[in-house]
């Protein structure tokens, strides 16, 4: 496979067009300014990393990187196929893209819940309709008087004195009201508007 890739690069480089080469899985390769790995190092190169190869020499490969750098790198260190991160972040990238929420998906979701509720909803109605069949169908009139049920009769029955008691005082409170609004009217129109008491 190796060979192959390296046949891929004599040939692109023999005719003279450069190709694009991405540096393999998880690494990190110098770019240097001599073919040995001897020379100055121009540039660091991570897993992923895309170059042009511009001519290859023995186990080297001259690389142009993206910001126009030319140096010499080890050739076993490239490959002419997008390594598996740049791949998978590709992917990465376009089932995010594909999970996106857009308004028709999120009515479709929206209708499968409504869906799911009403299945639900007619389940327990029919859980309901079967304990009432169970009761039994007449309630007697000593069963009302008397136990829990009476209990909650009483507490729900209408305390017609207290609202009556209420009713009044308010009555009360609001002739007392007008009666001194009345008296200090006419005290005013019989003093000139002024208050004597």
């Amino acid at each position: 496979m190796k060979w192959l890739a390296a046949l891929l690069l004599a040939l692109l480089s023999i005719k003279g067009v450069a190709a694009t080469a991405y540096v393999s899985d998880e690494l990190v390769l110098g770019v240097y300014a001599e073919e040995n790995n001897q020379g100055q190092r121009l540039a660091t190169l991570h897993s992923g990393a895309s170059v042009e190869t511009l001519a290859q020499n023995g186990d080297f490969t001259q690389v142009r990187l993206s910001d126009g750098t030319t140096g010499w790198v080890k050739s076993a260190f490239l490959t002419a196929q997008e390594p598996a991160v740049v791949r998978v972040k590709k992917l990465e990238e376009e089932l995010d893209q594909s999970r996106a929420t857009t308004p028709a998906l999120a009515e479709a979701a929206a209708r499968s819940e409504v869906e799911r509720l009403k299945l639900e909803l007619a389940a327990k109605q029919s859980e309901l309709d079967a304990a009432r069949a169970e009761r039994p169908a007449t309630v007697t009139a000593a069963a009302l008087t008397s136990g829990p049920l009476a209990a909650i009769q009483a507490a729900a029955a209408p305390r017609w004195p207290a609202i009556a008691g209420i009713a009044v005082a308010f009555g009360l409170a609001c002739g007392f009201w007008l009666g001194y609004a009345t008296l200090a009217r006419r005290v005013r129109q019989k003093f000139g508007g002024i208050k004597v008491y």
